[in-house]
């Protein structure tokens, strides 16, 4: 048996994770698999809706269904928010350098001041 690559797409992630209810989804399925009934609960949205922002992560990748009998049950899957996190890791190395520089600029401040350099 063959087994098949399967191809994220970053754009589709970063998509559905621009909404705060697919967000919000995502967060609950963190936290182990729901049926879709509970999940729509959850939500002070209707049915339906809860229903596209479940296809549109599953569009994504970002959650697959399971279904038992009638239920859908619905589980995360982590693998493509490992394309948003190599996107995302060019900006942390930047942010990591700001602030390593602002902290020693804090910090040589700080010292200066401590040392009688400057008073209020």
């Amino acid at each position: 048996m063959r087994s098949r690559k399967v191809t994220y797409s970053r754009e589709a992630a970063f998509h559905a994770l621009a909404d705060p209810t697919r967000r919000a989804v995502l967060d609950m399925l963190r936290r182990g698999s729901h049926p879709a009934g509970q999940i729509a609960r959850t939500f002070p949205i209707s049915r339906p809706a809860i229903s596209r922002h479940l296809r549109l992560l599953r569009r994504a990748h970002l959650v697959q269904e399971r279904r038992e009998g009638r239920r859908r049950w619905y589980y995360l899957n982590p693998e493509p928010l490992k394309e948003v996190d190599s996107w995302l890791e060019h900006y942390r190395v930047f942010w990591q350098a700001n602030l390593t520089s602002l902290k020693a600029f804090v910090e040589a401040e700080h010292a200066h001041e401590t040392k009688g350099g400057k008073t209020h």
